[in-house]
């Protein structure tokens, strides 16, 4: 039976593309909101509708500029002082989670003050889409449904038959997760292990495993500059790999990014999108998210299980 307090789906500026397909799955219609800036930049965004008890789901990534956290933190409160029923924040792609530990001297954890701040606003629940790390679901104390591509993106390597995968990390650091691909689809796991003398830049690598005649599916959950999967790809050629496909989640593609793709040993990098592309390349293509996440809203509008998602 329908519950009495209302669904509603209102979106954020930055990702307006992904919930319009989000309704569209759910089969309602896009709540309406708007976010009028004044002459110097300030906005304040509101809601066109009533929402009083309501359950609100406000969709937005928060990938820079920081408007997009600050305009998700501001529509929260909005929709708390408006007496929403409920307020679940759907992030699919949540900021800042790169920064979820002190590795060096006098740093923030910027992860758990985006976390501390979404918590401040009295926001009730968080579904996000693979957090950079695991952990970051307990800087906060509030119920998180932490997602994984994985559901979609094993389904869609399978249907494309290739004759001799093997899964693929493109570092040490994602061992856990192409391990959980490998597992899925029955098929070897291949490392790359690399050295960064800075950030955003790969030193030296090199391959653990055999991938000769292979057609290999590198995993990620991020490309930013492209540096480290375009690197990877390219020596697992020189190794005798047959093709070099990436699967990753979030598409930020900053920098050199789409040079380094074009120019780069991969025959095919998927992503999904939850952060829209800045341009389009022929070797980059998107599956949406959209049913995934107009599937887990309606699960969790009627408290139904959603455990079928932590495939990862």
């Amino acid at each position: 039976m329908p519950r009495k307090a209302p669904l509603k789906v209102f979106t954020g500026t930055a990702t307006s593309y992904l919930t319009e397909q989000i309704c569209n799955y759910l089969n309602i219609d896009l709540g309406k909101s708007s976010c009028p800036r004044f002459s110097d930049g300030e906005f304040e965004p509101c809601f066109e509708e009533t929402i009083r008890g309501s359950y609100v789901f406000i969709v937005q990534s928060t990938f820079p500029s920081a408007d997009n956290l600050w305009e998700l933190l501001l529509m929260i409160d909005a929709a708390k002082r408006a007496s929403a029923y409920k307020v679940i924040a759907v992030i699919p792609y949540f900021g800042y989670a790169r920064q979820d530990r002190k590795d060096k001297p006098r740093v923030s954890i910027g992860a758990k003050v985006a976390a501390d701040v979404l918590s401040a606003t009295g926001v009730d629940r968080i579904i996000t889409v693979d957090l950079h790390a695991d952990q970051i679901q307990g800087f906060f104390n509030i119920p998180v449904d932490h997602l994984y591509s994985s559901s979609l993106f094993v389904p869609y390597i399978r249907e494309m038959n290739l004759p001799n995968v093997v899964i693929a990390s493109p570092d040490v650091g994602g061992t856990k997760r192409a391990n959980t691909y490998a597992k899925l689809l029955g098929t070897d796991l291949v490392i790359c292990h690399k050295t960064r003398s800075k950030a955003n830049v790969v030193g030296n690598m090199t391959v653990i495993g055999d991938v000769k005649g292979k057609d290999v599916i590198l995993v990620d959950d991020i490309i930013d500059t492209a540096g480290t999967i375009t690197k990877a790809a390219d020596l697992l050629v020189e190794k005798g790999a047959n093709s070099v496909r990436a699967f990753a989640t979030h598409p930020i593609l900053s920098g050199p990014a789409y040079d380094r793709i074009e120019n780069s040993a991969l025959d095919e990098v998927f992503f999904t999108d939850t952060i829209p592309l800045k341009k389009k390349s022929d070797k980059i293509k998107i599956i949406s998210l959209a049913p995934l996440l107009a599937d887990v809203i309606d699960k969790v509008y009627y408290y139904k299980s959603i455990s079928t998602f932590y495939i990862q």
